[in-house]
């Protein structure tokens, strides 16, 4: 095993951890909703999806079972962005038919982060696949255990374990932080989230936030071509010439 994969693996292993500690304050927090300690279960093993579980209970947990049609509107919303994850790992997961099948369900914030830290195809594989099975296994236990000792525990806020999942996520994020560019779409995604927090329904504000990166990797993408055009047409050759050696 080279340097590369081991470190994906120690990476995997640690956000895998980190994350599943958090599946204690899901379960202790879901039962005391208002769902049952079989109900709980479930959904960590059906949804698994961290930040939607928590926006389902939540609404649940103040309008109660009549509140589920916009409890369930909230996770959605929160869970459109796998969308995207799956889009950017599909040529990392594999091309056998099984993963293909299996990969959505472990395809997270977590398991994404740690594979795109990575460049290494193998280490990348590897890192996604690590991460995204030992949170599962980890978050499903940790969350009946939450669900078993909820009222002894108390609110699971209180030991810091709310915050687990976003410092692992923020330590995969950390390193990358090293351009102006990077650091200022990051300011400005949590600005405006944090804005909008407070006036939107659970999950909006986090998709409008994502748009921050979206409109700068366009504009990213449009320059060189627009660069290029302008080139081509200062030179005197016809528009619809396409660049010998390059992209069209």
């Amino acid at each position: 095993m080279d340097a590369a994969t081991r470190r994906a693996l120690r990476d995997g292993l640690g956000v895998a951890l980190a994350t599943s500690a958090y599946g204690i304050s899901f379960g202790a927090l879901a039962v005391a909703s208002g769902l049952d300690i079989w109900q709980t279960c479930v959904l960590s093993l059906v949804m698994f999806t961290g930040g939607s579980q928590f926006a389902f209970i939540g609404v649940i947990g103040a309008g109660g079972l009549a509140a589920a049609p916009a409890a369930i509107a909230s996770a959605g919303l929160l869970g459109v962005r796998n969308v995207a994850y799956g889009l950017r790992m599909a040529p990392v997961i594999g091309t056998t038919r099984l993963r293909r099948l299996v990969a959505p369900h472990f395809t997270i914030d977590e398991s994404t982060a740690v594979a795109l830290a990575h460049t290494e195809p193998r280490a990348r594989s590897l890192g996604f696949w690590v991460t995204g099975i030992g949170i599962y296994l980890g978050w499903n236990v940790t969350t009946l255990l939450g669900a078993l000792v909820g009222d002894v525990l108390g609110d699971p806020r209180a030991y810091g374990l709310d915050a687990a999942a976003a410092a692992a996520f923020l330590a995969l994020l950390w390193p990358r932080l090293r351009q102006r560019q990077a650091i200022a779409v990051g300011v400005a995604a949590a600005v405006v989230a944090a804005a909008l927090t407070p006036a939107l329904m659970a999950g909006i504000p986090v998709l409008i936030a994502a748009l921050v990166a979206v409109v700068v990797g366009w504009a990213n993408w449009l320059a060189p071509r627009q660069a290029r055009g302008s080139q081509t047409r200062g030179s005197g050759e016809p528009d619809d010439v396409p660049e010998l050696g390059g992209l069209p």
